[in-house]
């Protein structure tokens, strides 16, 4: 893809996470998530990306598989458009979030999309590592189901038998698709060293780095809030009979 179609396509992913955000506000809300309309907004509109990314990072592999051989060089038309739809949609989010919520309630966040944006952004400009930015992607298979838990708890269904589920679901991919990818990406990053420009090779060292720590941190907060607590409520209620 050509500078031109790289704005455009970037531009466009921009405009359509917008409309994506605008639909849903047009629909119904749960009483309890009115509270924050906005919230409840970002979420869902989160949710889209990720199986809209999901599915399609899966698809590139599947449809041309000789990019996992070549993370560096090797990529198609259709992973490219991915990388570039992506950054139009964490561009979409980072301006979203600055315009509607605190600094100190989403500086982690904004930070996580310049970081990957400036990764990304270097990806589709340069032609190289789109293979490494589409298996970036595929921690989105995770993110489905962590802002699926998001809905359900604002929508006051944390104790249902399908958020049970889901949160399982949601740890063992949190572990396969998000912990395991990074590790392998920063295996990766160590053992094609000299084939990678001391300056990507620093930002994206840098980048995986951050998002290891502030995943392991998302993690444990997840293992907290749907496991430890429920056991903690299981013993205090055996106490109590």
């Amino acid at each position: 893809m050509e500078l031109n179609s790289v704005i455009l396509t970037t531009g466009a992913s921009v405009g359509f996470f917008k409309l994506v955000n605008y639909g849903i506000g047009k629909l119904p809300v749960p009483e309890t998530a009115k509270r924050n309309t906005w919230k409840w907004k970002n979420i869902s509109t989160s949710f889209v990306h990720s199986l809209i990314t999901g599915v399609w990072s899966v698809l590139c592999f599947f449809i041309h598989p000789k990019m996992a051989e070549d993370l560096i060089e090797t990529h198609s038309v259709f992973s490219h458009a991915l990388v570039s739809v992506s950054i139009g949609y964490f561009i979409y989010d980072f301006f979203d979030m600055v315009l509607n919520q605190k600094m100190g309630q989403s500086w982690e966040l904004l930070f996580h999309h310049v970081v990957v944006i400036t990764c990304f952004g270097i990806s589709v400009l340069s032609c190289r590592y789109v293979g490494f930015a589409v298996v970036a992607l595929l921690v989105e298979i995770n993110s489905i189901f962590l802002h699926l838990r998001q809905v359900l708890r604002m929508a006051s269904l944390a104790k249902s038998t399908f958020y049970r589920v889901n949160s399982m679901i949601n740890l063992g991919t949190y572990v396969v698709f998000r912990i395991n990818t990074l590790a392998w990406m920063t295996r990766w990053l160590v053992l094609n060293r000299e084939h990678i420009p001391l300056i990507s090779y620093t930002i994206g060292s840098v980048g995986l780095a951050i998002m290891t720590l502030m995943n392991i941190v998302l993690f444990y907060r997840l293992m907290r809030s749907d496991f430890m607590k429920s056991s903690r409520e299981k013993e205090v209620k055996k106490e109590k009979m």
